[in-house]
C-alpha cells in the first residue's frame, strides 16, 4: 500500500501542474475534499525522531534537518519570526483535535530529536531497496519513535526519481511478528539524481511551465528540497501512521495531510507557480516559515480539516 501510495505522491509531484490545478480549483471552487477517518490509531505522546543518515552529508547539511526538526515543536527554543514552523506544524495537530470528537482522547502529539545514527561507509552499499530502507530504520529505537532514513546523493534506491522521493510506512518492531509496528520515514537527497522532480520549485521542473526556479532558503537545492518531502512526509506519518488513519481517496492511492495539496506552498498557487511567498532581502530565496537559528523553510502546504482546504501560512 504504501508503494501505490508514493506512487501517487510522486505523480502528483512529478506532474506538479496537474495536482497544482486540481487542488487550486478545488479550492477556488469551494468544493471541500473529504479526509476521511479510517479509525485506525495515530501517534501520541512524547514522540521520538531517530535521524539514520546513510552516505556523506556535511556537517552544515545534518544542521539544516536537525533545526526544522527542532522547530516544529513550540516548546523549542524562540522562533526567529512569524510565520513559522511550529505554526505550519499545529495544523496537521489538528486532526488530533478532530478525532478527539469521536473517539476517547490520548495523550497529545509531542515530538522531539532524540538521535542520530551516521552510516557514511554506505554499509549495505549504495544501490538499495525498501527492505534495505526498513532494515535501516530498525537501527533508531522503535518504541514511540519515528526512525527517518535520509539517503545521501550518490544513493540509488529503489523506485527514487522513478516513481517516488520518498515514502513512509511501518514495520514490526525488530523485524519479527507478535510484536508492535514502528512508523519510518525515507527520502532520498535529489541534488544530482532528479532535482526537477524531486526539489520543484528550487530547479527547474521536468514537465509544465519552464519558469525560473527559486533560491532555496539554505543555498542547498537538494536538502532544501529535502526538507520539502520530510515536511509532507512527516505530517502523512503522525496523521496516517499505519494506512489506516486518515486519507482522502481508495486505500490503494490515498492522499494524505500534505500530499493532498502537492504543488501548493502560498496563497495563488497555480500551475508551475508555487503561490505568493516570502523573500529574504538578502540572499533573495524564497521561504514561507521560519524555523529556529535563524533558518527559515519553504514548506507544504496542509489540508485544514477544520476548513476542508489546503492551508498556507502565507
Amino acid at each position: 500500500m504504501a508503494l501505490l501510495h508514493f506512487l501517487i505522491v510522486f505523480f502528483c509531484v512529478f506532474h506538479s501542474v496537474f495536482a497544482a490545478s486540481l487542488s487550486t480549483s478545488m479550492v477556488q471552487d469551494q468544493q471541500p475534499l473529504l479526509m476521511e477517518y479510517h479509525m485506525g490509531p495515530l501517534l501520541s505522546g512524547p514522540t521520538a525522531i531517530n535521524l539514520i543518515w546513510y552516505g556523506q552529508f556535511t556537517h552544515t547539511q545534518r544542521a539544516i534537518v536537525v533545526d526544522f526538526i527542532s522547530s516544529l515543536s513550540s516548546s523549542k527554543p524562540r522562533q526567529s519570526g512569524q510565520p513559522s514552523v511550529s505554526t505550519w506544524w499545529r495544523t496537521t495537530l489538528k486532526y488530533y483535535s478532530h478525532l478527539s470528537t469521536r473517539k476517547a482522547s490520548s495523550p497529545p502529539l509531542s515530538l522531539a530529536l532524540k538521535s542520530q545514527t551516521l552510516d557514511e561507509s554506505y554499509s549495505l552499499g549504495k544501490s538499495l531497496r525498501m527492505k534495505h530502507i526498513v532494515r535501516l530504520a530498525s537501527k533508531g529505537a522503535q518504541m514511540n519513535s519515528i526512525n527517518m532514513v535520509l539517503t545521501a546523493a550518490n544513493v540509488n534506491v529503489d523506485g527514487f526519481c522513478m516513481s517516488r522521493c520518498g515514502t513512509h510506512g511501518s514495520s514490526r518492531w525488530g523485524l519479527r511478528k507478535g510484536k508492535g509496528k514502528f512508523a519510518y520515514i525515507w527520502v532520498g537527497n535529489s541534488e544530482t539524481q532528479c532535482p526537477g522532480t524531486c526539489a520543484w520549485p528550487f530547479h527547474q521542473p521536468v514537465y509544465g511551465p519552464q519558469n525560473s526556479p527559486l533560491v532555496a532558503p539554505n543555498n542547498d537545492v537538494g536538502v532544501d528540497g529535502l526538507i520539502i518531502n520530510i515536511a509532507s512526509l512527516l505530517a502523512g506519518t503522525v496523521t496516517n501512521p499505519f494506512d489506516n488513519g486518515y486519507f482522502q481517496g481508495p486505500a490503494e492511492a490515498p492522499l494524505e495531510a500534505a500530499s493532498a495539496c502537492t504543488g501548493i506552498y502560498g496563497k495563488g498557487a497555480y500551475p508551475g507557480y508555487a503561490g505568493e511567498l516570502l523573500v529574504d532581502s538578502t540572499t533573495g530565496a524564497s521561504f514561507n516559515a521560519h524555523g529556529v537559528n535563524g533558518r527559515k523553510y519553504l514548506l507544504p502546504a496542509i489540508f485544514d480539516p477544520s476548513t476542508s482546504k489546503c492551508s498556507t501560512l502565507v
